[in-house]
Order: structure tokens, then sequence, then C-alpha cells
């Protein structure tokens, strides 16, 4: 006769005395994030201050122009594009805090199969992110049927509910698949609802963040609107004031006023993440019995089932719908280019510049995650060191678009493939995440071997493979440095031939932004990562079981023992 498997507790370890090389080896490993974060961020932040007090000219010549740029930029309506991003976000704001919620608690309630399915099914919203594409195929058919002249009659309200379309498969996916980690049990006593409240924060706070941000929308739907009716954000507002009417103090200005707000949202979901001592804890490859009876009541219950599955196909169609000004185009042929252009160049200067960051600015957040996360060179306030990076969580490249065009035309790399690269050599959302991912496991595990490196090892694709898509498919930064035919991205190149008439039979060769073997690779990347690994990943707050408070610099290992 069988025995009964020993449950399984968690005991804490005694306090460790405090290893000086341990520490060390911490800082020397966030070294590289502070360069890259320096070059990339803090000094392009300092040269848009600089440059917002300066009159517009040349930008060595240094005279001053007071204030006077700030109060252009506010007379010229910051206030209203920030409302009117606001209102951009409210769409996708309920999306994440109502519909995502609900959709990751009846996946949850159903049972492990039905969990995993949706994971699954979200793969596709993640992978089929190509805003350009679907943006320009919405215009080319209101143009065709006309009713682009009836929306644009109300600007603010067509804007709105068009972002809205292009957003909510993203934003039901990512937020669903943050929840679904945050109702991860380990007992069946676990109340996970300050995990999911604390989850709801974070993308409330970076929802709003993205929104401040839009860029492609108002470009390609209505130009920024009428003035009295304007549907400008804060970034598109920077963004023409600079390079339209080249205005750099002016737009310099507008960005310094955005990335003001954008700090303060970074610095707010700091917080919230050290408050709440936030972690995310991998709980094995497979569940433990206490995991399993924790969902054991839930398995067997065909309506939630049912429930789930209908969710599913609302937003499969939804994605579908949203999608459709793009699928249609998606396999046709490119019809007449502009002349110089190469299919395979413009897929080279799609792909490879923003993968090339990517890796980098990964990498870079990997080996500094580890350095706070594992090593916990300042101990139990190792997480402090994320405070300084917390005013660029959010932080795209649109607010720091005139820094980095300046930067790149002194290199002498406009309209080269260098010059295609983002300028983004820390991603600190990934830092971010290695960081709690460490963190969670330093507190479940201990050590600092392959228990610790080995579950990481597939976050470096969790962080990586959006960051690359994201990159990949925005407009802003190729259009700032594209110089000819030979440096054209496919999001710019589609853009000029929607712009100039091109193409055959009026077709717009929308397949080139994001070719179907490209759209199926993502798919199965992140199908797979979403089914054998974030099912794994647990969102937790508050301090882990049987843990001790000890010491700054000391280790904090909990581990696993028989009782």
């Amino acid at each position: 006769m069988s025995q009964p498997a020993a449950p399984q507790t968690t005991a804490p370890v005694p306090p460790q005395p405090y290893r000086p090389a341990r520490a060390l080896i911490g800082l020397a490993l966030i070294v590289p994030a502070v360069i890259a974060w320096v070059w990339s961020y803090v000094l392009p932040t300092l040269s848009t201050v600089t440059r917002s007090f300066q009159a517009d000219g040349p930008r060595r010549s240094g005279e001053s122009a007071g204030t006077a740029n700030y109060e252009a930029a506010l007379t010229s309506g910051f206030a209203g594009q920030v409302g009117f991003a606001v209102l951009l976000a409210l769409i996708p704001l309920a999306v994440a805090l109502l519909a995502a919620p609900l959709l990751a608690v009846l996946a949850d309630r159903a049972g492990r199969v039905t969990r995993l399915v949706t994971r699954g099914v979200l793969a596709l919203p993640l992978a089929a992110y190509a805003p350009v594409a679907v943006l320009l195929g919405m215009r080319a058919e209101g143009i065709e049927d006309g009713s682009l002249v009836q929306d644009l009659q109300s600007p603010r309200v067509f804007l709105a509910s068009a972002t809205a379309q292009v957003t909510a498969g993203l934003v039901v996916a990512v937020a669903a698949t943050l929840y679904l980690s945050a109702l991860r049990r380990r007992d069946p006593d676990h109340r996970p609802a300050p995990a999911m409240l604390t989850v709801g924060g974070l993308l409330g706070l970076g929802v709003l963040a993205a929104a401040l941000q839009t860029y492609a929308a108002p470009l390609i739907l209505t130009g920024g609107g009428p003035r009295g009716e304007s549907t400008a954000t804060p970034v598109f507002t920077a963004v023409q004031t600079t390079f339209r009417t080249m205005r750099f103090g002016v737009g310099s200005a507008t960005s310094t006023l955005l990335l003001v707000l954008l700090g303060l949202l970074g610095l707010a979901a700091a917080g919230l993440i050290l408050a709440t001592r936030l972690r995310i804890e991998f709980d094995g490859w497979r569940d433990g019995p206490a995991a399993r009876e924790a969902e054991s009541h839930s398995g067997r219950r065909p309506l939630l089932v049912g429930l789930t599955a209908a969710a599913l196909v609302v937003v499969l169609g939804v994605t579908v719908w949203a999608s459709l000004p793009w699928l249609r185009n998606l396999s046709s042929g490119t019809g007449r280019l502009p002349n110089g252009v190469e299919t395979s160049t413009v897929f080279a200067n799609t792909w490879v510049p923003p993968l090339m960051s990517t890796l980098v600015a990964v990498t870079v957040a990997a080996l500094a995650g580890f350095g706070i996360g594992a090593l916990r060179p300042l101990g139990r306030y190792s997480e402090l060191l994320l405070v300084p990076f917390a005013p660029w969580l959010f932080v795209g490249v649109g607010p720091l678009a005139v820094a980095g065009y300046e930067r790149t035309e002194e290199l002498g790399q406009l309209g080269l493939f260098l010059g295609l690269v983002p300028p983004v050599w820390l991603s600190v959302p990934a830092l971010f995440a290695f960081t709690l991912l460490f963190r969670g496991r330093h507190a479940r595990a201990g050590g600092t071997g392959r228990t610790l490196l080995l579950p990481a090892l597939p976050m470096l694709a969790v962080t990586a493979l959006p960051t690359w898509l994201a990159h990949a498919q925005s407009p802003l930064w190729a259009t700032l440095v594209s110089r000819g035919p030979d440096s054209l991205t496919a999001p710019v190149l589609v853009q000029t031939v929607a712009g100039n008439r091109f193409g055959a039979g009026g077709e717009l060769p929308l397949g080139l932004i994001l070719p179907l073997p490209m759209l199926v690779l993502f798919v199965l990347l992140f199908a797979a990562l979403m089914v054998g690994y974030l099912e794994r990943l647990a969102i937790r707050v508050g301090r882990p079981s049987g843990t001790d408070e000890q010491p700054a610099g000391a280790d904090e290992p909990v581990r696993k023992v028989t009782a």
C-alpha cells in the first residue's frame, strides 16, 4: 500500500551573514544597465530639457528663449492634448480593468485545460499587432466607400473608436495574461485579490502612458484634426511642431512636459510595486498537490467552460473584425512601388535594426535584474535600486525623438542602416520584470545556481518578442531618420505609397508591414510561451509565507522542507 506524500511547507532559513563579494558582484551587474540608461534616457532627457529653453535655430547657437517655448506649448493646447489622450484611454481602460479580469477569472475557475486554451488563444491578438497596417486599411476603405468624410465630421469620436478597435485585442491579451498569473494559487486558502488589484493598478498606469504617446492613429486617420476639434496627442504635437514647422524649442518644451507626466506615472508604478512587495514566482514545471487541490473544485463546471469559450469567441471575433482592413490585403501583391525600393531591403530595414537594439536592451536588463533580485546587494532594500529607472518605465521613443534625431544627425547616420536602430539600449520594463522574477525565485528557492537561472531563461523571450514586434511596427523613428529608398521600413513605405496613390488597382501592400510568415512565427512563439512558461508564473504580493525580515545586506532564501 503506497504511503501518502508528505506535505510540503516553507520554513525560513536563518539569516546568513552579509557577503561583500556577492554584493559587489550584484552592483557590477547593474553597471551595464546604468550605462545604457544614461545613454538612452538620461542624456536625451537632459538634452530635451536644455533644448526647450533655447530659441529655434541651429542647436549650438545657444540663444536663450527663457520660458517662451513653454508658454507657446501651453498656449497651443497641451492640456487639451493630454485630455484627449485620456479620452483615447477610456475604452482600453475599461477593457483592461473590467473585461480582462472577468475573462481571467472565468478561465481560472473553469480548470487547467480551459486556462491553457485561453492562454493559447490570447497569443493571436498579441502576435497580430500591426496598427499601421490596420489604420491604413481603414483609411483606404473609408476613402473608397466615402465613409471617411462622414467620420471626419466628428474626428475625436472617430479616432477614439478607431483606436479602441485597433487596441482592444492586444489589451485583453496582455491584461488577461497578467491577471491569470495573479490568480495562480499556492494553496486552497490563497486569496489573489490583492495581487489582482495591484496588477490592475499597473495596467491602468500603463494604458494612460501609452495613450499619451499615441502617434500613428492621429497621423494616419485625422492628421491632427481641425483646430476647433483637435485630435492631436502630446507626442503627435511634439513631433509635428519640431519636424514639420521646425520649432525645435517648442517641440522640446512639449516633450519635456510629457516626460514629467510619464515620469510621475512611472514613479507611481514603482511605488505600487515596492509598497505591495510585488514579485513573480516560478511555481515549477508541474503543479503540486496543493495547487491541484485549489482548482479541483472548479474543473468540473461546464457552465464556466461555456462562458469562457463564449468570451474567447468574442475576443477572437473583435480581433479579426478589427484587423479585416489589413487581413484583406495580407496576401495581395506589392503592386507598383517607388523607384529603387526592393522588398528584401524593406524587410531587412523593418526587422533587423529593432532586433539588434532589443537583444542588447533585454540582455542588459536581465543582467541587472539578476544583480538586484538575486544577489540583493542592498539586502531587503535592493528593490530601491529600481527607483532611479522608474521615471522612464513608460517612456517610448516619442518623447525623446528630438534628442535622438539630433544625436543621429551628429553621428552622420541619417539615411543609414545603423540610423534605423531604435535609440533604446535598455528595456526598463524588462529590468523590472527580471528583478521581480529573481526576487520571487530568491524568496522561494534561495541560492544563485540553476534553481535561479534556468526558470528565468524563457523570460528573455517573453520580454524580447513584444519589444521587437512593437519597435518593428512603430513608424515614428524610421520616419524621422529615413532618407531615400534604401532606408525605408515597411510602415513608412506603405504610408508613402498610400500618400502618393501608388499601387495596382488601388491596393496597398499592407502585407509588407507584418508578412504572413512573420505573423505565423509570432503566433507560434507567443503560444508556446503562454502555455509552456507563463502558465507556471505567479504574480504575488506581500511577504512570502514562512519568511522573516532580515537586515539589509543579508541573504533572504526560503527553502522547501519536508514536514
